[in-house]
This record gives C-alpha cells, sequence and structure tokens, in this order.
C-alpha cells in the first residue's frame, strides 16, 4: 500500500473513530506531508514552493511504499530535525521538532493496529523539551490592563468584557470565540464549554465579568448567535442568517489584547493564553486547590497544571520569608 494512502486513512481514522478536531487533524497531516517530502527527497520545510515543484512532489509522494519508513530514514528524520536552519538562519524549537515525531509515532500505532509491517513506535524517543516559560500578570497588573478599554463606545464594551471574561474563566482563545449567546447563564454565572480533546467543564464568571458582559450585550441590537462580534466590515445578509460571518475570530482577540497590553506599557509582553496563566496562578497564589484548578482549566493530566506550582507556592513563599535572614 502507498505510504500516502495510508496516511489519508490515518487521519480518517482521526477523525471518524478518535474525534479529533479538526485542527489536530490538520496538524497531524501538515508535518506527516512534511515527514513525506523528506522521503521523496524534497525536505522543504518552508511552504513557499512554485506549482511545478508541488506537482512533482505529489507524483513522488505516490510512489513511495510503507517500506520506505525505516528506523534509519527516521534517524535521519530526526537529524534534519535537528539542523534544520531556514532562509533567516532561524532553527526549529525542541517543541516542534517533536511535534513532528508526535505525529510520526502517531501514524506508525496506527500501522501497528492494522497489522502493516512497519518500525514499532515504540522506537522513537522525543527528544527533552525546553523548559517553557510561563508568562503571567500580577494582579495589579491585570486590573491595570482590565482598564484600558475605552468604555464609551461600543467596541471599547465588548473588548472590556472579554478582557473580564478571559481572566474570570481561564479560557482558551478558541473557546471564547466559539461562544454563542444562549450559551451564557449570566444569573447563575456559569456555563458549560467543550475544550481542547473535546472535553467537557463548567466555567465560572465573576461578578464584574457578569456585569460587563450585560453591559456589552445591552448595545447590541441584533440577535444573531455569535457572543462577541467584529463591528467592522461587511454584515450578515441572508445567506448568513446567524451572523458566523462577523462572529470574532481567535486572531483578532490575540490582536486586541496586544493592543491594551501596550496601552498598559506592561513590561511583560501577554497573550490570551497569557491571561489563562494568570488566572492560574491568581488562583494558586490565593491557596486553591491544584485539582480544582485542573478541572477549570481542562486540563487532561494534573502533570499539565503543575507547571504552575513553580511559579507561585504560597507555603514555600511563606517559609522563605519566615526563615530567611533579611
Amino acid at each position: 500500500m502507498p505510504l500516502t494512502q495510508l496516511i489519508n486513512e490515518f487521519l480518517e481514522y482521526l477523525e471518524i473513530e478518535r474525534n479529533v478536531s479538526p485542527l489536530t487533524i490538520r496538524n497531524y497531516g501538515h508535518y506527516l506531508n512534511r515527514f513525506l517530502d523528506y522521503l521523496v527527497g524534497t525536505p522543504l520545510l518552508i511552504d513557499k514552493k512554485s506549482e511545478e515543484a508541488v506537482k512533482e512532489q505529489s507524483d513522488k509522494r505516490k510512489t513511495i511504499p510503507v517500506s520506505a519508513v525505516t528506523s534509519e530514514s527516521i534517524r535521519q528524520y530526526r537529524l534534519f530535525l535537528s539542523r534544520y536552519v531556514d532562509e533567516h538562519n532561524m532553527s526549529l524549537k525542541r517543541v516542534t521538532q517533536n511535534y513532528h515525531l508526535i505525529a510520526v509515532r502517531s501514524f506508525l500505532k496506527y500501522c501497528a493496529k492494522r497489522d502493516v509491517g512497519t518500525v514499532s513506535a515504540d522506537k522513537i524517543d522525543l527528544p527533552k523539551a525546553e523548559s517553557r516559560s510561563i508568562k503571567f500578570l500580577e494582579r495589579d497588573q491585570v486590573e491595570q490592563l482590565l482598564n484600558m478599554p475605552e468604555i464609551s463606545t461600543n467596541e471599547g464594551l465588548r473588548d472590556k468584557a472579554i478582557l473580564e471574561m478571559l481572566f474570570s474563566t481561564g479560557l482558551r482563545v478558541s473557546e471564547l470565540t466559539k461562544l454563542n449567546r444562549d450559551q451564557i447563564n449570566l444569573e447563575r454565572k456559569e456555563f458549560g464549554v467543550i475544550g481542547k480533546g473535546r472535553r467537557a467543564r463548567v466555567v465560572f464568571l465573576s461578578d464584574s465579568s457578569v456585569d460587563w458582559t450585560k453591559r456589552y450585550l445591552e448595545t447590541r441590537d441584533d440577535d444573531l448567535d455569535p457572543l462577541f462580534i467584529r463591528y467592522s466590515g461587511k454584515k450578515p445578509d441572508e445567506h448568513d442568517p446567524h451572523g458566523e460571518s462577523i462572529r470574532l475570530s481567535a486572531r483578532s482577540v490575540e490582536r486586541l489584547v496586544e493592543k491594551y497590553v501596550k496601552k498598559a506599557r506592561l513590561p511583560i509582553k501577554i497573550t490570551p493564553h497569557g491571561l489563562r496563566h494568570s488566572f492560574a496562578t491568581d488562583l494558586l497564589s490565593a491557596g486553591a486547590d491544584l485539582r480544582a484548578i485542573q478541572e477549570m482549566l481542562g486540563h487532561k493530566n494534573i502533570s499539565t497544571t503543575q507547571i504552575y506550582t513553580h511559579i507561585t507556592n504560597p507555603q514555600l513563599r511563606s517559609i522563605h520569608e519566615r526563615f530567611h535572614r533579611h
């Protein structure tokens, strides 16, 4: 069986059997196509190829047998990823190299499940990842950021509601932008979301977040589905009765957070995910239980949540203040 066919069937398996998100499937396809490019001898990691080169590459891919995946070809591919430098003299981060290898390893596990003879996935060890640097804001910095939107305008009220909700709930930006108006229970100050890995969880709104969300919604004179909409550009027509065309995108939220971070002159470059980190560290600093924070963030494993204990530990802080000589 050609390798390309098997990869396509693997991606279909992720969609149908594993119920993996479209974004994850797209990323897996992206990384496996790069592995194919390497096997055919055209390992271009920069997606700037001529039409002729793309066609030639596609034709070569169709001829690669599964037997081309060997322990040696994977070893050479790992060396290629490790030594790769682009036209700007930038190398691949360890975490990015890992993403490539995780995709190959998952594909090989699928091959074993299908009884396709190839390299065992267990033979691929991931390189040690770089320590992640968690960026977050202190409480006073968060307050400073939340005060930046100009609330005398509809757009400013929307931005204020977004910032309050991000910090109040710890939502991922993709989860925030998918929200619909009928999904939010402002009276109970809570609502459900389907997060990463299709895991459902309940998130909670602060009084401040509820207040600003209500004030923002009062400015809306439409009955469209999206909770957060853009105000510029083309408006929905009869072909878009639910208003999906004006739903605020994740990139737009990232830009507005960046705008207010600059306006507040904060010393840290914070993204929407940085506000998620700030939410978690604020809870930990106040003494919240790590398991509870895991549930609120929607982490599958407690080990993911434990990264925040390296940032702030109230007990260690109190011990340091008590015993360290000033």
